[in-house]
């Protein structure tokens, strides 16, 4: 089974229109933190043995925060939001997008 990218679509009519996302796909997500090896570290142990792709994104300008970007296959709406919460409320993730 090949699992593309997000793919949308529309329901609802007027002003009850929604988003709706067909499943599995791809998912990214961005992940900023203080230091890299604690930040993989945190993913790893939230995603677990989990298939991914984790690449190094962007360093603020001073240096204090790092940023990487986190590409896995999410099952469902409730394995999207889990993972989300997991990583977001981790001690060493300061942001998730």
């Amino acid at each position: 089974m090949s699992v593309d990218k997000p793919k949308l679509r529309v329901i609802g009519e007027g002003e009850n229109q929604k988003l709706e996302l067909e499943y599995p796909c791809n998912w990214k997500y961005k992940i900023v933190g203080s230091e890299r090896a604690k930040l993989e570290a945190a993913i790893h142990s939230v995603i677990l043995e989990r298939t991914h792709t984790l690449k190094h994104s962007n360093n603020s300008k001073t240096g204090k925060y790092v940023s990487l970007n986190l590409d896995m296959i999410v099952h469902n709406e409730e394995d999207r939001t889990f993972i989300y919460e997991a990583l977001k409320t981790h001690q060493d993730i300061k942001m998730v997008l």
